[in-house]
């Protein structure tokens, strides 16, 4: 197993151009940014963008490729996202294993489907379409989840491993995501970790959530808390050599409170690996 250094990071958010105009952050690899806020830009978010590709790599991390939904895909949107693909050249193609809508409609947000064959082998073949389309492979990211259905036949961590492994895709493994679906769901997330093929991650993200009382939120809101911070150090004992994000949506800091989240994560790589 490689140890070289993997690349740590954060999500760039609009609120932080100026920070990442005037100065260059100190100790941080890479920066990831939401598709759809380039896809159809021409105007200053794009030309930052690109000034920053320039500098790091870029993850591009979509919310609209619903590949789960039983619609076809949006040629439109693949078309604009192989365009935004060629113009920044990312290290990085990610998007969710989710539905996001139907008949036409998105309802932006990213829902949860049934873990079925059937659905394996429906989200595999248009994989194959969007991945010849955009010439590479993409990463697909679970979803924290607030319900079940009772057509599904596995676990969440069989059915995207499978999607994985059929399609040639790769997880984009979110342990925040893995943290709240265990709590909302009364599973042990530790035993996700331990399902997942290790040579099926190409990614992590990191963040926070909010405790509702009675469920776990996503919202991306606050810093990394102590139990996903723990899922981490058992995941980086095992890959040693995946690249890191950490995503802060909500409630946003200064930029530097930002970086602190995602140098916690190199240090806790470091100490595991001695550097």
């Amino acid at each position: 197993m490689s140890n070289s250094r993997p690349l740590f990071g954060v999500g760039l958010r609009p609120t932080h151009y100026p920070f990442i105009e005037s100065k260059k952050p100190h100790g941080l690899d890479w920066f990831e940014v939401v598709t759809e806020n380039f896809i159809d830009s021409e105007g200053r978010p794009l030309k930052i963008l690109e000034k920053v590709a320039q500098d790091y790599p870029i993850a591009l991390h979509g919310v609209s490729l619903s590949i789960g939904s039983a619609d076809p895909l949006n040629d439109t949107y693949l078309a604009k996202l192989k365009k935004l693909v060629d113009r920044i050249q990312p290290k990085i193609v990610s998007d969710h294993l989710c539905w996001t809508g139907g008949g036409g409609q998105n309802l932006h947000d990213l829902l949860p489907l049934p873990f079925t064959a059937e659905n394996i082998r429906r989200i595999a073949n248009k994989l194959e379409r969007v991945q010849s389309h955009l010439k590479r492979t993409i990463l697909l990211e679970n979803v924290s989840s607030y319900i079940t259905y009772k057509q599904s036949e596995m676990s969440e961590w069989q059915f995207i491993s499978e999607v994985a492994k059929k399609s040639g895709c790769k997880i984009l493994l979110d342990l925040n995501n893995v943290f709240v679906s265990s709590v909302n769901h009364r599973f042990d997330p530790t035993e996700y970790l331990n399902q997942i093929p290790k040579n099926l991650v190409g990614q992590i993200h990191l963040a926070g959530f909010t405790d509702m009382g009675d469920y776990l939120f996503d919202t991306h809101s606050k810093p990394v808390v102590p139990e996903v911070w723990a899922l981490y150090k058992l995941l980086v004992a095992e890959v040693s050599d995946v690249p890191v994000i950490v995503e802060w949506d909500e409630d946003i800091p200064e930029f530097p409170r930002l970086a602190e989240e995602a140098l916690t994560a190199k240090k806790i790589w470091c100490e595991q690996y001695g550097e």
